[in-house]
């Protein structure tokens, strides 16, 4: 029986070194996960029953264990490189076959979408028409180069303040916006039309008594309202906070050349009237021009989000991550790539940080989670192990040679 253990020895201890040598042969593989064999012993069964003298028959090798600990995390200068900080695995789509991989190493292919270096498609969750992610099924992530559409202005919301004390009733009581005699305060911003092309809206403020006011709005120079009348009558309480108008107000439509018909929605809520000097506290539109891409980034939550040159950003889609109940479960395709196993358990897919999840790192990869020094010490260890197998073979090898030339 001794060769048998011995034999088992080796071919356990050969096993081990296998293991190792993979190991460190992937010490700088992007995503690894490093392996371990593990063992376990063999006995005969006898017709009586187990015995307690029985010395067992050797080893085999229980399973090779691959360990999902977490890598280093080295930064790259490829903003599309991802690196996963916890649990989780990146779910990538080969024509519809899936497969999950720890490496983010991920380019835009000719059409745009977020490819490996094989050729498999990262996926995620997409969003609809408004920008909005929409978490149902992953699907391919495609960066879309197209330009952003121009928005026409529709609201503007203007915070100022309008000096109680100083101003005094314009001598000309004829509203014109080329002659100052006729308005006390103005303030311009540039709003855009249904093309994108940008215009000059202007408020102008005239006093017309106490605690009163009428508010002017012209585009481009020409009033939005007919005969140069008002956009809006203001009135304001006594401790300077806005009476009326207490909604926001609507301009008249107007039309700007080659462009559709529009019209401007103030809303002057933030308007005060304080014995202070005029002042212009905030003043924003929701319009924008067309813009082009000029580049994305992906958030530790795995949103891609798009700069535009118009100064705007657009979600382009949510990187998702999957985790399983028995990672160790999952079949290793090579590739640095896993497929799912009746043994894995079904992928629980959702957005990063969510649930049992782990975070994104852009520009940044994880390494492989091999510790060099430790599997150099372990292959001296199986080494040694290899050479004791050896010499219990040699060793009864002599001693069946004795018996042999007994006379």
């Amino acid at each position: 029986m001794g060769f048998q253990q011995g034999l088992s020895g080796l071919n356990a201890a050969a096993k081990s070194l296998d293991v190792i040598g993979n190991n460190i042969a992937n010490a700088s593989t992007v995503g690894f996960k490093q392996s371990q064999a593990q063992f376990a012993d063999v006995y005969a069964s006898s017709l009586a029953g187990s015995g307690t003298g029985q010395a067992g028959i050797g080893v085999r090798v229980g399973t090779v264990a691959q360990q999902f600990t977490q890598g280093n995390i080295t930064t790259t200068n490829n903003s599309l490189d991802m690196a996963v900080s916890g649990s989780g695995f990146f779910r990538l789509s080969n024509n519809g076959s899936i497969t999950f991989t720890r490496n983010g190493q991920f380019q835009l292919d000719r059409n745009g979408y977020i490819v490996n270096n094989q050729g498999y498609r990262l996926t995620g969750f997409l969003p609809n028409a408004a920008g909005v992610i929409v978490a149902t099924a992953p699907a391919d992530i495609q960066i879309s180069t197209a330009d952003l559409l121009p928005n026409a202005t529709t609201a503007i919301t203007a915070g100022l303040n309008l000096n109680a004390n100083s101003a005094t009733i314009p001598a000309v009581p004829a509203f014109d916006p080329t002659n100052a005699a006729t308005f006390n305060n103005s303030t311009s911003a540039t709003v855009y039309d249904s093309l994108g092309g940008s215009h000059v809206a202007s408020l102008y403020f005239a006093k017309t008594g106490t605690n009163a006011w009428n508010a002017y709005l012209t585009v481009d120079g020409v009033n939005t309202q007919a005969a140069n009348a008002p956009l809006t009558a203001m009135t304001f309480n006594t401790n300077g906070t806005l009476a009326t108008p207490a909604a926001a107000v609507t301009s008249t439509a107007f039309t700007p050349a080659g462009a559709a018909a529009q019209t401007l929605t103030i809303d002057f809520a933030s308007t005060s009237q304080f014995g202070t000097t005029f002042g212009v506290n905030s003043l924003s539109q929701d319009g924008f021009t067309s813009g082009h891409m000029t580049g994305f980034s992906t958030g530790a939550d795995g949103i891609i989000s798009g700069r535009y040159s118009n100064g705007q950003t657009r979600t382009l889609g949510q990187v998702v991550l999957a985790n399983f109940s028995n990672a160790q479960g999952l079949q290793p395709l090579g590739g640095n790539q896993w497929a799912e196993t009746s043994t894995s358990g079904t992928p629980l897919v959702g957005a990063p940080g969510s649930a049992s999840l782990g975070v994104l790192q852009t520009s940044a990869v994880e390494d492989s989670n091999v510790d060099l020094t430790a599997e150099l010490v372990n292959m001296i260890t199986a080494q040694r192990v290899y050479q004791a197998n050896a010499q219990t073979v040699k060793t009864q090898d002599q001693v069946l040679q004795t018996i042999v030339n007994l006379r």
